[in-house]
């Protein structure tokens, strides 16, 4: 993932612009996905694996931030698209942290049917929670493999941040709170995209990360190991409608059987696939599907 919990801040009214779905063929599967590289490819990945099971499928990929895609499946607009259980609940539900991952899916799995008649299907293995991540010289210097160590030798170190990670309750000052320590030598912040890039220049020394972003396997850096578990689970799932399931009850066996197979590493492996081996998304999921009997 490259921008999803940057978009996730926006307000939940956002306005959707696309084309009127109501007089669409009820028995077309209309999939939707937020507009980074890794919905594309999971939202595809569903899409072929419905079509693999016999169901006609209307693709409406990029849609934008959490908030349009919540919006327009609330709306009818389209009937599912991939979302992350961290993402729905702090960013759609507003509630407290959670960190056991069981916990948290029936949390928002129970609050989505309840609130927005939305089911939340199999989650999938992956967890593209938030990271911090360093060079293997850097790692190799300090010693330093988790973040327990980072929080002590933060003050010798130099910190590439995306702005909201200085600020959200669930980032630095949740961390600091949490491990104590975090107190860097310097900190700034950068666009999303080129965060990694203050990283390979030397500019800084840790920078935050999403665990599955491309960067991590193209850059050979090492991932911060969470020691002491402190940011919630981000498993991916398919989120459908209600009515949806009705009307086609294989879309629940055909999404459910693929899940278990999308895991961090495939994940990041995807999204270099797509972001540095310049791979089209479909091809990317077509292969995927294919290398697991799918």
């Amino acid at each position: 993932m490259t921008i999803a919990r940057a978009e996730a801040l926006a307000l939940i009214g956002a306005t959707l612009l696309l084309p009127d779905c109501a007089g669409s063929n009820p028995n077309v599967v209309r999939v939707g996905s937020k507009n980074f590289t890794e919905a594309f490819v999971i939202a595809e990945i569903y899409a072929q694996a419905l079509e693999r099971s016999g169901l006609a499928v209307e693709r409406h990929m990029d849609l934008g931030s959490t908030q349009i895609a919540m919006a327009a499946l609330r709306r009818g607009d389209i009937d599912l698209y991939p979302e992350y259980t961290g993402t729905a609940l702090i960013d759609v539900l507003h509630l407290p942290l959670e960190r056991d991952p069981g916990t948290l899916y029936r949390t928002v799995a129970q609050a989505y049917r309840r609130r927005f008649d939305l089911v939340w299907l199999r989650p999938a293995p992956m967890n593209d929670s938030q990271g911090l991540a360093t060079t293997q010289a850097v790692s190799r210097t300090y010693r330093m493999t988790t973040l327990s160590q980072l929080a002590l030798e933060a003050p010798h170190l130099r910190l590439a941040a995306i702005p909201e990670f200085l600020s959200r309750p669930d980032a630095l000052p949740g961390l600091q709170s949490f491990y104590g320590g975090f107190h860097f030598k310097s900190i700034r912040t950068y666009d999303i995209g080129l965060k990694y890039e203050a990283l390979l220049r030397q500019d800084a020394d840790v920078a935050t990360a999403f665990t599955t972003d491309g960067e991590i396997a193209a850059d050979h850096l090492v991932l911060l190991v969470d020691d002491k578990h402190f940011w919630p689970a981000y498993n991916v799932a398919p989120v459908v409608r209600a009515g949806a399931l009705h009307r086609n009850p294989r879309i629940e066996p055909a999404l459910n059987r693929v899940s278990p197979f999308i895991t961090s590493s495939e994940a990041r492996r995807m999204n270099y696939a797509v972001d540095f081996e310049k791979q089209d998304p479909s091809a990317v999921a077509s292969a995927f599907l294919r290398a697991h009997g799918l």
